[in-house]
Parts: structure tokens; sequence; C-alpha cells
């Protein structure tokens, strides 16, 4: 196993397209054909259902490849966005076996495809993930839905306007990580200032006294979280605050601790200087962010339009989603040991930067009237202090102004809440810095964060019941309310009135089927995946029911895709009071009180037919 960034090779379209001045960014709007095959066809030979553009065709070899060949011809798309990219290599077997000698996913028809890099398994911050065979039709782009983030967490927008800032083609932009992406906008200002490209990583950590390398090894600053349920909260985000620290305090690694201003103290509380010349980090990241500032302002004026165009909308936000990823990485990758352009020092100063702006705004807020009850990184909760009388107390526009003003990167008023629960740790007291929920003031949604509704393992079921919770408690503030709702969802599940495909889990595999050794609800569904001859390789997911827990080998789950008849209510059950007990628990409530009251409710209902029966 090796790390996705372990070994950084430069790309041949890249480097074609770096050394040529050649512009990837396509001239025209693409078209695009999906192709997806069922999880259970994923390991056959021969295809006997694939959907061509949202038909599902099933039969012989023949029919199959006669539709995806007619759609070829239909839509000409420039796009193929595959469900796996073995779907290249399987149609063009089939073909051969076939005798189909004129099918051909090529524009080329004398060229079929070629095979550019094997599967692979890598460790990425200790996450596991499976990197898919990737493939190269002529004439052609692959997009391969199991193997890209941008395309998945944006859209085919976002992916285009990175191609147009790191000069990487589609194809090659839709597989590649955003460390990698960072990577080539950062190559692409190197090639333009005629520098060279380091082929790893070179610049080593500089001599620090130790008291110097204990100050510096903290991350953001944090206000633990007030746990329990705060009234008229009001949540405020520094715009973009690394990428801004970077560009406002010329943080770069050609600029950190310089030799000309070694006498200078520029990084507060660590002693660092920051030459004058500009950084070439401060030249990758200042377009990046003011672009999408525009984007944003493009949104926000189309959204207040009588009749939003919604394409015009989809674009945009594609667009602003994929340049918030690069920012959001570009601090990050500053200390990651094996980036080209990397310098643990410039990651250092950031963080001490961040952490005398956050003390600044808190400080300047406290001053001004207002409480704060949590605080990570680049947000701040605040409530009005009840010890200041409200014509004391400054409005929290013109705070922001002051502060963005003082430190000179945009405070923003993010949300105005009627309420908002900050969660307590599993085993603790003290606040979760990252689970909290609150009700938006004015409007009909939540702002739900590190609870199960957000867990992307979570099953339907429970997600929806646990925020249809936090409606009926926004309605009553009534945790005996709350249950009595929990209960008939209770109720439904041991009645077998849950579909099962709303009880489907979906859980990443870390490691191969032999090397773990507890038997899990994954192992489970591994062993069972195995018997049926399904490749589940270690990052990818497994999706499965419980049918029954107290069982022990594989017949304790069916995978998502089988026929399944039956599930484990009082495993379900578990999970839904685990989720209310999220819901809950800032109010002093636990899992175990939740018991009591199910019990208590249970015991009165048994009582009362009993005595309906003995009448």
């Amino acid at each position: 196993m090796v790390t996705r960034e372990e070994v950084q090779e430069i790309e041949r379209e890249f480097r074609y397209c770096l050394e040529t001045g050649a512009d990837p960014t396509p001239a025209s709007e693409l078209s695009t054909l999906r192709l997806s095959v069922p999880v259970t066809e994923t390991s056959s030979d021969v295809y006997e259902e694939l959907t061509v553009a949202g038909d599902t065709v099933t039969g012989s070899p023949t029919d199959i490849l006669t539709a995806v060949q007619g759609a070829l011809d239909a839509h000409d798309p420039d796009v193929l966005v595959c469900s796996t990219s073995e779907i290249v290599p399987t149609l063009h077997e089939m073909a051969t076996d076939a005798g189909v000698d004129d099918f051909s996913l090529s524009r080329w028809p004398d060229v079929d495809y070629q095979q550019l890099a094997s599967r692979s398994t890598y460790s990425s911050y200790g996450r596991v993930g499976h990197s898919p065979a990737r493939y190269n039709v002529p004439g052609r782009a692959i997009i391969d839905e199991s193997n890209t983030f941008f395309y998945g967490e944006t859209n085919l927008d976002g992916v285009l306007d990175l191609v147009s800032r790191s000069k990487k083609p589609v194809q090659e932009l839709a597989w590649a990580s955003i460390g990698n992406v960072l990577t080539a906008i950062q190559i692409c200002e190197a090639h333009d200032r005629g520098v060279l490209v380091p082929w790893n990583s070179w610049r080593h950590e500089f001599y620090k006294p130790m008291g110097t390398l204990h100050d510096a090894d903290r991350g953001g600053f944090i206000f633990a979280p007030e746990v329990g349920l705060h009234e008229n909260v009001h949540e405020l985000d520094f715009s973009s605050l690394y990428p801004n620290i970077i560009c406002t305090r010329n943080v770069s690694p050609d600029v950190i601790r310089c030799d000309c201003h070694s006498d200078r103290d520029d990084v507060p509380g660590l002693g660092y200087s920051t030459c004058d010349d500009r950084g070439y980090l401060v030249d990758v990241l200042q377009p990046i962010i003011d672009a999408r500032d525009e984007i944003k302002a493009a949104i926000r004026r189309e959204k207040e339009r009588d009749d939003p165009n919604e394409d015009r909308l989809t674009e945009l936000e594609g667009r602003s989603g994929a340049l918030k990823w690069i920012l959001v990485a570009c601090f990050g990758y500053q200390g990651f040991s094996n980036a080209k352009f990397g310098r643990i020092e410039c990651h250092e100063a950031i963080n001490a930067f961040a952490r005398e702006i956050l003390l600044t705004a808190k400080q300047r807020l406290e001053a001004g009237g207002w409480r704060v009850v949590h605080g990570i990184i680049d947000s701040i909760w605040v409530t009005p202090d009840p010890d200041v009388n409200d014509e004391n107390r400054e409005d929290l526009e013109t705070l922001a102004t002051a502060i963005t003003e003082r430190v000179e990167i945009r405070l923003e008023h993010e949300a105005h809440y009627d309420w908002v629960a900050f969660v307590p740790q599993r085993e603790s007291d003290a606040g979760a810095l990252t689970k909290y929920f609150g009700k938006v003031a004015g409007e009909d949604k939540f702002k739900i964060r590190g609870i199960e509704a957000r867990q992307r393992s979570t099953p339907p079921y429970i997600e929806d019941v646990q925020r249809s919770c936090l409606e009926r408690f926004d309605a009553t503030r009534s945790p005996e309310a709350v249950i009595r709702y929990l209960k008939k969802a209770i109720e439904r599940l041991h009645a077998g009135e849950v579909p099962v495909e709303e009880l489907v889990e979906r859980n990443r595999v870390t490691k191969p089927l032999d090397c773990y050794t507890q038997t899990t609800q994954n192992v489970a569904a591994l062993k069972r995946a195995r018997n049926q001859n399904l490749a589940i390789h270690p990052g990818q997911d497994i999706k499965y029911v419980v049918v029954d827990n107290e069982e022990t080998a594989r017949d304790r789950v069916a995978l998502a895709h089988e026929s399944i008849q039956t599930y484990d209510p009082s495993y379900y059950e578990a999970q839904l009071v685990r989720a209310l007990g999220s819901i809950l628990s800032p109010l002093g409530w636990d899992r175990k009180d939740i018991r009591r009251t199910l019990n208590g409710t249970r015991e009165v209902n048994l009582t009362t037919f009993r005595t309906i029966a003995e009448e």
C-alpha cells in the first residue's frame, strides 16, 4: 500500500499542455453519455444488464453491445460517464468474444482503448482508499464515478473550471485528488516564473529551539462549546480564512523565515519573519479567492431574480464548490510532507495568525456586548450577553465590519438561529467540537453537523426519524413529546412497516477481509460478498441491511442488491435510540433515560390493556 501522493508523477497529458502551451479547456459545451452496471455485474466477464443514458438493457452480449453502439452513434458524446471504468475493457472483450467486429467506444475505429494504470490501494491521512484501473478511449474523455472526487462533489462545470486553471485535461482532472490539482496549479505558476519544479518535496524543516517547536506545534484556536440549548444565536465566519491569511500576510514557502529579514518577528508568537517580496503562493491563491468571491456574488444575484435560471445556478454552484475545495486544501497541503511546494513553517505560521485573529474577534465581540458560546478555527457563535443592556450592545454588522478592518479578512454574518444545541462528547460532559444542530431563524430548516443525520453510514429511515424528532423538539421543546414520536417509529419497525431500502447501511471497507479480527457487520457483509464472487476492495463502500444481529456469520446481514424479506427490528431500534440521544443529550438526557421513558410508556399501555381485558 502506498500513500496517494507518495509518488507525484507529472502525467503525460498535463506535461504536454504545460510544455506546448495548449489549453485543455474545451472550446464548446461537452456532451455526455452515462453507462452503468449494477453491483452484481461488476465482477462478471459478460454483462447481462447495463444502463445506457437511463435506459436499462438486458439480454445477450449482442443485445447490450448493439444498444451501446446505437447510443454512441446517436449522441456522439464527448464524455463517457461510467459507474466503473471496468465497463470499457469488459464491453470490448464481449465484442471480441461475440464476433461483433464493428463495436468501438472510440471515435477512432482503428484504436479501441488503452489501459493507463492498474488498480491499487492507497492510504491518505490515515484513510484507506481504492484507486481503480484507468483507461483511455481515443476521442472521448472517461469519468469513472467510482474514482472521481471533483465530479462527484461538484459537477462537470466545476471540473471544467479547474481544467482551465490547472491545465489538466478533463479526464485527468476527473480522477485527480485535491492535492494533485493544487500541485498542478502551483506547477503552472512555477512554469510561468521560469522556476524548476522539484521531483519530490525538498524543503526540510529549519532548526528551531524546543520552546519554539512547542509554540508552533498547535492548530487553530478552539473555544470549547457550552453544552446545552442556547437561544438567539448568531454564527459569524471569516471568509476563506486560511487562504486569505496566506495572501494578506504573504505566507509562502519562498519567503517564510527569509535570511534578509531574520531580525523581524512577523509571525505572532513564533519569531518567524516573512520577506517583503511577494510570495508565489499568493499569486497562486489570490486569483482563486477573487474568482470565488465573484461567483458567490453572481449566485446571490441570480437567486434574487424573480425567475432564477436553475441551469445557471447549477453551473455557478459547481464552479464555486470546486474552488472551495482547492482553498480548503491549500493550508493543510503546506504541512504535508510529500507536497512538492509545501513547507511546515508556512503551516505553523498560518495557524499562528489564525489563533491571533480569532482571539481578536472574540475580544471585540465581548467588548461589544456579546457572549461567545463556541468558536472553532474560522467560526464564532455568539448570543447577547445577559449582563449588557440592549441599548449598550453594538450591532453585529457594525462589529463584523470593525473586525474585518482590523484583521484585513472579511468577517461575515453566516446565520441567525432561533436556538442552537451543542452536543456533549459520548463519554464526557465536555462539549463535542463539531456536533451541534440548530433552527435557522425565519426559515423551516435546521443546520446539522456531526450527528447521525449527517453521517454517511446512517440508514435513510434513521436519518428521517432524527430529522422529524428535531422538528417536534422545535415545536414543543418537550423531550417527552419527542420520545412519543420515537415510540411510533419503533412500533413501525417491529410491525415490519419500514421498507428495507430505507434501512440500508453504507460503510467503507478499510482493509482486506482476512485482516479483520472481529466479526462486525462489515465483516459479515464482506463474507457475503465474497461468497457471491463480488470484489469489494479496501477504500470502497459496501451496502447492506442487518437481518439478524445475533448471528455471527454472513447470515447476520443481507447485501443491498439481494432480495431482502426481513430485517432485525431490535438492531435498528437501538440505532433510533442512539439518534434521539444525540438530540436530547444537550438537555442532560442519555440513552438510559430514553429507554426508561420508553419502557414506562409501554408499561402504561400494558396496564391499560389488562384493565380493558378484565372488564
